[in-house]
Order: structure tokens, then C-alpha cells, then sequence
């Protein structure tokens, strides 16, 4: 496997929020490029431990010639985590870091479908090995849930006028391709642009979205995590979107296992958006698991 091309975000707020140190254990649920996994696994030495949990089989594979050696590198999705950790052995941890949403890796691989500057696929899944591809989604979804799809995940005001291509078009042929999604989405919407960002740019997100159950994974784990955490261990999450902000927000608002350390949503420095266009939309929050009663 190749090296990885994905720039971690908001690292030098992991480290000072997180407060990784020698000895202790922790995981990165997203492993994604192996990024953050190599920097916390920095700090925890040879006496610490890194698993590096991602639902991605690709990103294992790659991995597993790249961690240091105090890190072990999992193929699962993350709120499995207490599955795994039962699985090593593992009763309870210092910190679990989750960096949502799309690696850079993901979108450069012209077979995933992630990007609409490609010609490839439109499979658009984390795991190819499980679950249907987006052209497989996007063939049987009726109208309307496909409008309101694009319209909550993507937040994209044409969504309806989209929608109604895309079923006009599935009559004739499968829209198995991310070009002809791209093309049916520019002939939907007026205009060469809409904002600053490309036209395809917030339907290809909530069909991404939609088609990993990102929400419905996030939702979970919000349940699940805590309970993995040692007392003062660390749940950071990384978010690009805003329902996905508004989760994490609510949930640790909400929990009394968990001590918000982070009363607004760290954001990156103009330094490293200038460095990182990526890190424009991440938003970082922080909760430390209370002691038990």
C-alpha cells in the first residue's frame, strides 16, 4: 500500500486537551492516514498503548506498515470499540479520540466514488465489503427521501430539483458513475456556482453520509463510549458538519458520566487553515469520564 496523503487537523489541540502521557492507553477510533494515532502514540512510549480502530479494511491494510510499534491497528467500526477492547483484553481506557468524516486518502482513491472530480465508481462506501454502494442507494430510493436526503446532510437548497433528475434518469440507465452523478447535479442547479463551494460538493456529502449511516454510527457511540473510559480518561471528537456538532454537543451536555472540558467547539488557528484547507470546518469538543460512584 502506498503512503498516506491525509493531514491530521487540530493535533496540537489534541495533545494539549487530551493530555496523552507515559504508560497510558488509548484509541483512535478513525484512524484514517494514522495521523493523530502516530502523534498520541508519541506520547504514551513504550510502556503505552495505541489501537488504532477504523472501518475501512484499506486503512488497516495501510497501517499495519506504519504505526510504531506500541500501536495495534483494528478493522472495525468505531462504536464497536467496546467490542474490541474486549477482544484485547482491554477493561477500560485513557482517552478515545474520533476525526469524523472523509480522509483525504479516501477521496484522492478514484475507485471509491467520494469525489466528483473522478471518473470512477460511484460506491462512496467506508467499507466496500459491507452494505450497498451509493449507485445500488440511489437506484431504489424513492424521491422524496432522496430530496430530503440531500436537503438535511447536504444542506443544498436545490435538492428537490436533483432528486427529480436522478429518478428521471435511473428510468433510462443506473447512474453508476461519480461524472454522471456530477453532471446530472450541474444540469440540475442554475448557474455555474452557488456560494463559494462546487454545485456537486453538498450532494456528494449527504449521499456519503446517508450510505455509511454516519449519524446513526455517531449516535451509537455517544451511548457506548463512555463506559469505555477509565475515571478522567478523554473523549475528543472532531466533527466537519454541523449535525454531527450538535450531536456530540447535546450528548455530552446530556451525560452524567462525562465533564465537559470544552465549552465551545475548538476550531483551528489561521495558521493551520492556511496550511490545511480541511481544518476550515473541523470543530473539536472535549469530555473527561467522572469518577464512578
Amino acid at each position: 500500500m502506498s503512503d498516506t496523503v491525509h493531514v491530521p487537523v487540530l493535533t496540537a489541540e489534541v495533545l494539549s486537551l487530551g493530555e496523552p502521557k507515559l504508560g497510558q492507553i488509548w484509541v483512535d477510533g478513525t484512524a484514517g492516514g494514522g495521523g493523530h494515532s502516530r502523534v498520541i502514540a508519541e506520547q504514551l512510549g513504550a510502556s503505552g498503548k495505541l489501537i488504532a480502530v477504523d472501518r475501512d479494511p484499506l486503512v488497516i491494510e495501510r497501517l499495519s506498515g506504519l504505526l510504531p510499534e506500541n500501536c495495534v491497528a483494528r478493522y472495525s467500526s468505531y462504536d464497536d470499540i467496546p467490542e474490541t477492547l474486549t477482544e484485547l483484553g482491554i477493561a477500560g481506557v485513557d482517552g478515545i479520540l474520533l476525526d469524523l468524516g472523509l480522509s483525504s486518502d479516501q477521496l484522492a482513491d478514484r475507485e471509491r466514488g467520494f469525489s466528483f472530480t473522478a471518473d470512477g465508481p460511484l460506491d462512496m462506501r467506508f467499507d466496500m465489503t459491507q452494505g450497498e454502494a451509493a449507485w445500488e442507494w440511489l437506484q431504489r430510493v424513492d424521491e422524496k427521501t432522496l430530496a430530503d436526503t440531500i436537503y438535511q446532510f447536504g444542506d443544498e437548497r436545490f435538492s428537490r430539483r436533483i432528486a427529480k433528475r436522478i429518478v428521471d434518469t435511473r428510468k433510462e440507465n443506473a447512474i453508476r458513475n461519480a461524472s454522471e452523478l456530477r453532471d446530472l447535479i450541474y444540469r440540475s442547479v442554475p448557474g455555474k456556482k452557488h456560494g463559494r463551494i462546487d454545485p456537486a460538493t453538498r450532494t456528494f456529502q449527504a449521499l456519503r453520509i446517508a450510505v455509511n449511516d454516519e449519524l446513526g454510527i455517531l449516535e451509537r457511540a455517544l451511548v457506548r463510549l463512555p463506559d469505555c473510559l477509565k475515571p478522567g480518561g478523554a473523549l475528543l471528537i472532531i466533527s466537519f458538519h454541523s449535525l454531527e456538532d450538535r450531536l456530540v454537543k447535546y450528548a455530552f451536555r446530556n451525560d452524567s458520566r462525562l465533564e465537559i472540558i470544552t465549552r465551545r467547539p475548538v476550531q483551528a488557528s489561521e495558521a493551520e487553515t492556511d496550511r490545511n484547507l480541511r481544518s476550515r470546518s473541523a470543530k473539536m469538543r472535549v469530555a473527561r469520564r467522572v469518577n464512578s460512584n
